[in-house]
């Protein structure tokens, strides 16, 4: 598999099996809060595609379904804190670019907490502009091969409408663009393809090479990064 899949695939994989975030349903019920307020206000998942995904992930999170149409109530109501949403770029070991995305309601002590982040783990907050450029934003699918070889999933994934398929190891990564995404997940799961997970992401379209101490420590900074509160996601285009 490509580089880039290798770690994106390691990095979807930690996240999925780490424990030790407490602050899990606090990060989607945030994401339920965006998807909601990006969607104009329409708190019914079958009408907003973000939502959906972001009630998707609430379920794969294991989220109590109670929790999860609370806070799709809270999100569609007028009360309770403004999130607002927010990007960060910055630089990892090796020259690595990495995005932040965050979803605040401070922006001044976001900004300091994700700076220390950086700082401390021998990276460096980029300036707006400096990083984004080098990523496309996408759907993507974590397909499990299980019986299925790469081949068979490419070409179901083509037919489903994907516009770029990669191999990575036990996982078929498919990338869509955001809006067939959905499209793309049912297509496939009504052929019996088993999807593990589907999400908004930003493919690099420029990558890094890295040795693979370099690419522990851009793993570090990241993880220390969605340690943090108000940061939802963190993308790298380290290969």
């Amino acid at each position: 598999m490509s580089g880039h899949s290798k770690w994106a695939t390691i990095k979807r994989q930690k996240g999925a099996n780490d424990a030790k975030r407490g602050a899990l349903f606090t990060k989607l019920s945030k994401a339920i809060t965006l998807a909601v307020s990006a969607g104009g206000g329409v708190a019914d998942p079958a009408q907003n595609f973000r939502l959906r995904l972001a009630v998707d992930a609430a379920k794969a999170g294991n989220m109590p379904k109670d929790t999860i149409e609370r806070a799709i109530e809270k999100a569609a109501g007028k009360n309770g804190a403004v999130l607002q949403e927010a990007m960060y770029e910055g630089f990892g070991p090796g020259g690595v670019g990495i995005l932040v995305e965050a979803a605040t309601d401070n922006k001044n002590r976001t900004t300091s907490e994700i700076q220390n982040v950086f700082n401390k783990y021998g990276g460096n907050m980029g300036a707006m502009g400096s990083v984004a450029y080098q990523f496309k934003k996408m759907g993507q699918l974590a397909v499990e091969k299980g019986s299925k070889t790469y081949d068979d999933i490419f070409l179901e994934s083509a037919d489903a409408g994907a516009e770029d398929v990669e191999d990575a190891d036990s996982e078929v990564l498919v990338y869509t663009q955001p809006t067939e995404l959905i499209k793309a997940k049912d297509a496939l799961t009504g052929k019996g393809i088993a999807v593990a997970d589907a999400e908004l992401v930003w493919k690099p379209t420029m990558t890094v090479g890295v040795d693979d101490a370099t690419g522990e420590k851009v793993m570090t900074i990241m993880e220390k990064l969605e340690e943090l509160d108000d940061v939802v996601k963190t993308y790298s285009n380290m290969s």
